[in-house]
């Protein structure tokens, strides 16, 4: 793998960094994903029946068992502010929502770029290792053999590769943590109007 790395050039150092950047985005962002794993349609509808039941209380301690998770934090804070108006309320939880999302879009944007920078960078690498192929080329002359063209090859051809390698798997799982964010923030938006339908009938 060094000796790969060598014949890549000074180009595969950025590669490299990017990689091991989007790779810490992507273990950071399963990881938040795989402990917000949960039921949420029976999360949900226990506590809205708890709401129902008007136990306030005890929908807040169900709510409470899950700190980190975005759907507990704003059901909680639905039945927290569940004296406030409905209009006002729906504006609190959608700000809470949003709050919550964009904490799990944190470095989404900086995946992002990595993925679409390192197939760049390796190109990068292909067009240098090209100018140093026809350098050597040039010095040599008719004299120009295989491993006087080898350097610049290697440089291009593995650059270009580590690109490729590095961006498909990343792309793949970046599409795979946005979709999962979607589907909180679609649960978050259903829930969060459930609550206050609940809530303004259990006033009447």
């Amino acid at each position: 793998m060094l000796w790969v790395i060598i014949k890549g050039g000074p180009v595969m150092i950025p590669i490299i960094l990017g990689s091991i950047l989007g790779l810490a985005i992507i273990i950071e962002k399963l990881w938040m994903l795989f402990s917000m794993r949960m039921d949420y349609q029976k999360f949900v509808n226990e506590v809205i029946a708890k709401v129902q039941a008007r136990r306030f209380e005890q929908a807040i301690e169900t709510c409470s068992k899950n700190p980190r998770h975005p759907l507990a934090v704003v059901l909680k804070t639905g039945v927290e502010k569940r004296h406030v108006p409905p209009a006002e309320l729906e504006r609190i939880l959608e700000r809470v929502g949003n709050s919550q999302i964009k904490n799990l879009e944190r470095y989404i944007g900086g995946l992002i770029s990595i993925i679409g920078i390192e197939p760049l960078l390796g190109f990068l690498g292909t067009i240098t290792g090209l100018i140093r192929a026809f350098m050597a080329w040039e010095k040599a002359g008719t004299s120009i053999t295989v491993s006087a063209l080898a350097g610049g090859i290697y440089e291009a051809m593995i650059t270009t590769a580590a690109g490729l390698i590095i961006a498909v798997p990343y792309y793949l799982i970046c599409n795979y943590i946005i979709s999962r964010i979607k589907y909180i923030s679609y649960e978050l938006s259903d829930s969060s109007m459930r609550l206050v339908e609940v809530l303004s009938e259990s006033k009447k």
